[in-house]
């Protein structure tokens, strides 16, 4: 069942983006991505903080009493108009960690459908989304789900 944020799920919210941390370095080739034991507290307050500035929302995913997945989308920005850029307002999903318990059983793509329906009601004419160049299963999932590449980040080791 999807539900919205309430504060008695804050731990739950920050297993979530722990063992989401866990896979980004688990398959990070550089080594870069790192679990600290800050990480919980503070990846949890960022998150939050986010939310607040940004017009953000949190859905989750509820099963047997137990939160087991969650998204947050934001509005990135409101429209622009410059002299070298247009863009509508977009929102931009910052996370969307399903746990490892119920991977590959649709409710990631719940949880992304819902977000969007939340964005678009709030005028947002496209979302962003960033996406770890070597989450391989997160890349397709999202292309899955009618999402492309706009931008490529390079690295090269010296």
């Amino acid at each position: 069942m999807i539900i919205e944020y309430n504060e008695k799920y804050d731990e739950d919210i920050k297993t979530l983006l722990v063992e989401l941390q866990k896979h980004i370095e688990n398959i990070d080739k550089e080594k870069y991505n790192v679990l600290t034991t800050k990480y919980k507290e503070e990846s949890f307050k960022e998150s939050m903080k986010e939310v607040k500035k940004y017009n953000g929302k949190i859905l989750l995913y509820e099963e047997k009493n137990q939160i087991l997945g969650m998204i947050i989308g934001l509005v990135n920005n409101e429209e622009i108009d410059s002299y070298d850029f247009k863009a509508p307002k977009r929102g931009r999903i910052t996370e969307l960690i399903i746990s490892n318990k119920i991977r590959s059983k649709g409710i990631g793509t719940i949880l992304l459908k819902e977000m969007e329906k939340h964005l678009k009601n709030i005028g947002c004419k496209a979302i962003l989304i960033e996406v770890f160049a070597y989450n391989d299963k997160a890349i397709n999932f999202y292309q899955k789900n009618n999402y492309h590449t706009r931008n490529t980040e390079m690295i090269k080791e010296l």
